[in-house]
């Protein structure tokens, strides 16, 4: 089943060119479930056979999945915030409870972007808080193209060592995912540190 689906997407981004990696990205990051691990590894295996430009695979797919985080930015900024003030009483999330979510992503919404956008079952939904806070539009494209930019780059060195072969990819991905969650936590430590720093000279 997985080997036809890749087979599928090998076809479609042949097919699509790096428009239909574009568009297959933006869907990744927007709210429809469209994993990016089927997208660019596939399309840098076409690289690795010499029918693709691997630096434009990274590009399109890195700006896919900046155009995704927008529109779901966008939806959130105008329908999440009135809808969850209005309603989110019904499932015990006050008025108060929203603010304090919206202070905290005005307060540490860079490394919350970042670090979210490299973690798995996160990345598409990160952009929903940022865009209830209205978090700056420019600080939050920086933070997700860098975040997005590192991903799609793990998964295109992937796809291009290793090819279509699927176990391997997967093996991969999981070392892969290891590292990811021992990079993130250092850097929110770093974060969290170089904050208390400030807070204690400020005092």
């Amino acid at each position: 089943m997985i080997g036809q689906i890749v087979n599928f997407l090998l076809n479609a981004i042949g097919y699509g060119g790096y428009t239909g990696i574009f568009l297959l990205m933006f869907l990744e990051s927007s709210f429809f479930p469209f994993p990016s691990e089927v997208v660019v590894p596939p399309a840098a295996y076409l690289a690795s056979k010499g029918k693709m430009d691997l630096y434009l695979i990274v590009t399109s797919a890195s700006f896919g999945s900046l155009m995704g985080a927008l529109f779901n930015y966008w939806i959130s900024m105008k329908l999440g915030y009135p809808f969850l003030e209005k309603y989110g009483k019904y499932v015990f999330l006050s008025k108060k409870h929203l603010d304090k979510v919206c202070e905290f992503f005005n307060r540490h919404g860079e490394i919350s972007t970042f670090i979210g956008r490299l973690l798995p079952g996160i990345r598409q939904y990160i952009s929903l808080p940022a865009g209830m806070a209205k978090m700056n539009i420019f600080t939050f494209s920086l933070f997700t193209l860098l975040g997005a930019g590192i991903w799609i780059s793990i998964l295109a060195f992937i796809g291009y060592s290793v090819g279509n072969n699927m176990a391997l990819v997967k093996y991969m991905l999981h070392r892969a995912y290891i590292y990811i969650f021992i990079f993130s936590a250092t850097i929110v430590s770093i974060y969290i540190a170089v904050r208390r720093r400030k807070n204690d000279r400020r005092v």
